[in-house]
């Protein structure tokens, strides 16, 4: 028989612990809360159990809750820890049943909003969109993430392996990357059924041996002062792009959106800012004396702040505009990123300048991360006589040229 009564229990207002019996306690705390605890030992130790406010468990309820706990303890089983337990498994089965709930076209819109700001353009964004529709969608995108499986993702991918190695393994990753953010939040158990490594790499060729990487077609660096002098003789603004593009051997939209505050004449520099390089890092671009020329030549517009200025307002030239350009010279067979590539096997061929500052004027990183934690400047000085030599080659025809090209 208990020690305590209802109306015993009513009348206690003093704070403190009010024993019951075989370990059940009355706690008052000085707020007046008054809560049931049962004390208990086990394997040599003392512990406590929460069994309730008295609000909501009664006098008769916590003694018959006591006495469940004390046959657990009987048989040398802490319920502390079989309470927890038992919690941690119904949080499970909640967390389960909301994963069932989470299609996978709704995790990849979570990710790629999450993710948005911190891509360097809408155009990396809509890539993102448009291959998850195009490719992803159809096949789990009415799937709960968690119920994503390898067969789903190899009956996605195998379509597209062979006839689009590229684009079907910028899908595998980005459908990676969206299961592994439904991981973290709880989504999804187990391995990623779109991994490459120790995974997918078992069932499917490399893509290095289904097609040869295809490089972006280059011209020979022997003709370039002759092309040069062709597209010197063509008006309009998509041809100026493209010599200041070969002669800074920068990339295509890193010219197309260059503004005129980041051109310096005095200090005969252009800064192209983190944001618009594709490594994240300011870029500082020596200008040889043909390229102060040839910027110096470019009209402004007084309402734009683009060297090239399209047809919408605010709006750079389109980036189709230098590849028109090279079809209007017939040269279709060529890209324009190519030309960096042109530049590249010049100054290794050519020149005795040193490999880094030929990389550094490609703004491609150097080195591992040790490395490059060392190396705090950014060869300026070496890669401007480097572009000067690049600039002079690049215009030999020009220069020899009595006709006087560019009005």
């Amino acid at each position: 028989m208990g020690k305590l009564t209802v109306k015993g229990i009513e009348g206690i207002k003093t704070p403190g612990k009010y024993d019951d019996g075989d370990g059940l306690r009355l706690f008052v705390q000085v707020s007046g809360a008054r809560s049931w605890v049962l004390r208990y030992q086990l394997h040599g130790k003392r512990r406590e159990m929460g069994l309730g406010s008295l609000n909501d468990v009664s006098l008769k309820q916590a003694r018959v809750e006591a006495g469940i706990q004390k046959r657990l303890i009987l048989q040398g089983v802490d319920p502390v820890e079989e309470r927890r337990r038992t919690q941690q498994k119904q949080k499970a089965a909640a967390q389960g049943e909301k994963a069932k709930t989470v299609m996978f076209r709704d995790m990849a819109a979570d990710y790629i909003e999450a993710h948005r700001g911190g891509w360097k353009s809408t155009k990396h964004t809509q890539q993102w969109e448009n291959t998850l529709q195009q490719y992803a969608f159809p096949v789990i995108g009415d799937k709960a993430s968690c119920d994503v499986s390898t067969d789903d993702v190899l009956e996605m991918l195998k379509p597209i392996w062979l006839e689009k190695p590229e684009t079907a393994s910028r899908v595998r990753n980005r459908v990676e990357l969206v299961l592994d953010a439904a991981k973290a939040r709880g989504l999804r158990e187990g391995e990623n059924p779109a991994r490459w490594r120790g995974h997918l790499d078992k069932l499917l060729p490399k893509r290095s041996k289904v097609r040869q990487v295809k490089h972006h077609s280059a011209l020979p660096w022997a003709e370039l002062p002759e092309f040069m002098l062709e597209i010197a003789k063509r008006e309009g603004l998509a041809f100026r792009a493209m010599e200041l593009t070969i002669l800074t051997a920068t990339r295509t939209s890193e010219v197309l959106e260059a503004t005129w505050d980041e051109i310096d004449f005095e200090a005969k520099s252009w800064t192209i800012p983190a944001e618009r390089m594709k490594a994240g890092k300011e870029h500082r671009v020596p200008l040889a004396p043909p390229v102060i020329a040839l910027l110096e030549s470019i009209p402004r517009v007084d309402d734009s702040r683009f060297l090239f200025p399209g047809r919408d307002e605010g709006r750079p030239l389109s980036n189709m505009a230098m590849l028109m350009a090279l079809r209007r010279v017939g040269r279709g067979d060529l890209t324009v990123h190519g030309f960096r590539s042109t530049f590249r096997d010049w100054a290794g061929e050519m020149t005795p300048h040193p490999r880094d500052v030929c990389e550094q004027a490609l703004a491609h990183s150097l080195g591992d991360s040790v490395e490059a934690a060392y190396r705090r400047g950014d060869l300026f000085e070496k890669r401007k006589s480097l572009m000067a030599d690049w600039a002079a080659y690049a215009t030999t025809a020009l220069a020899d040229n009595v006709v006087s090209i560019r009005k």
